[in-house]
């Protein structure tokens, strides 16, 4: 096991303007289980393959261990990789897919086949290993590129997007089977995906990146529950967060947060620290779908009296466990998360109310938090 340090790398192609990675700096933790999330062309998988050594890097320092390996070759490094689209050879059986790297590392057969057998143990796959890639499913065919990774023995696993060839039923249990993976080898483990359901399933920590930039880095709850800005709040997050513009004023009382139809009382110390430093000026709320209060009992409450709000449903989304409500107040579209045993249906007047205590607002300026 080994920890892993970006010093300040950066990554510009030939003819490109724009740094794939700009200035990427952070350290992986010894044992970390790290997820880089974010849009195609965020700069995830340059990282990736910068870090195995099968991109140049164009400025900055990566080191594994203590070892600087800017100058050392992909297979002097010391890690696995597991790609999207397996990289199995057709024409070898599973045995022999796995054995495959230890064998051109000369590796003695008796320890070949003590790995391969222990790898096989472990991702449950014993039965496979006669059996041709073409005669497996893709759940079982990323097993088997799972355990070539895992015969090595490196320093670091690195994974690029995994699971997206795979169906909805095999990513969840392939998520399942990797995480039980990590916590058996508790080897270093850096992840890429586009999918926020994956970053925030399996990470113990996630970088959330847009332009080449790391826009946050933090545990998956703190990234959903204290998003650094509108990007990472409207990315990490099904559905994601709602936003409104509007304008805080402030009275003898505290502030409320306006738009040209209504005013929402913000409570308690974000209250004067907003009318301190925001009163007059444009603000942006954001607010989760789980957190707009709708049941009768909640908007009664003294609290949340002084948030409501009119709408009406547009659209009635059916989740099994959840429903969501796209509803319009004339101003701004909302998402609401409801009780499925609720009765609502198109076209309905309802009345909701965002728990001011759970809002997030956001400079509309630089897009940063304001806490």
């Amino acid at each position: 096991m080994a920890r892993v340090l970006f010093q300040h790398v950066s990554k510009q192609y030939p003819g490109e303007h724009r740094l794939s990675v700009n200035d990427f700096h952070l350290e992986v933790a010894d044992g970390e289980f790290l997820v880089l999330v974010g849009p195609s062309g965020c700069g995830k998988s340059t990282l990736l393959r910068m870090l195995a050594g099968l991109e140049d890097i164009s400025d900055g320092e990566i080191y594994i261990g203590d070892r600087l390996v800017n100058y050392v070759s992909s297979k002097d490094r010391n890690i696995s990789m597991v790609f999207q689209n397996y990289a199995l050879y057709p024409h070898m059986n599973v045995y022999e897919n796995i054995a495959f790297g230890l064998r051109l590392r000369r590796m003695p057969k008796a320890e070949i086949q003590e790995r391969v057998v222990r790898a096989a143990k472990i991702l449950e796959i014993e039965a496979l290993l006669n059996k041709l890639p073409g005669q497996m499913s893709g759940g079982q065919r990323q097993r088997v590129a799972l355990g070539r990774a895992i015969v090595r023995e490196p320093e670091v696993f690195l994974m690029d997007e995994p699971l997206s060839n795979l169906d909805a039923k095999l990513r969840v249990q392939m998520r399942e089977e990797i995480g039980k993976l990590y916590r058996r080898l508790k080897t270093t483990m850096i992840y890429v995906t586009h999918d926020q359901v994956e970053a925030m399933t399996m990470g113990t920590r996630i970088v959330v990146m847009k332009g080449g930039l790391i826009q946050q880095a933090a545990s998956p709850q703190e990234i959903y529950d204290k998003p650094a800005n509108m990007f990472v709040a409207g990315f990490i997050g099904s559905p994601p967060m709602n936003f409104v513009s509007g304008t805080i004023r402030a009275d003898r009382e505290g502030c409320l947060f306006e738009t040209r139809r209504y005013s929402l009382r913000i409570p308690g110390s974000r209250s004067d620290a907003l009318a301190a430093k925001y009163a007059g000026k444009k603000i942006v709320m954001g607010v989760r779908a789980e957190d707009i209060l709708y049941r009768l009992e909640d908007l009664e409450q003294e609290r949340h009296r002084d948030a409501r709000l009119d709408a009406a449903v547009t659209i009635k989304e059916h989740m099994g466990s959840d429903v969501y409500l796209y509803l319009h107040n004339k101003e701004h579209r909302l998402v609401v998360r409801v009780d499925p045993r609720m009765a609502y249906e198109e076209g309905q007047a309802v009345t909701v109310a965002p728990d001011m205590e759970r809002v997030h607002f956001f400079d509309p300026d630089t897009e940063a938090a304001i806490w």
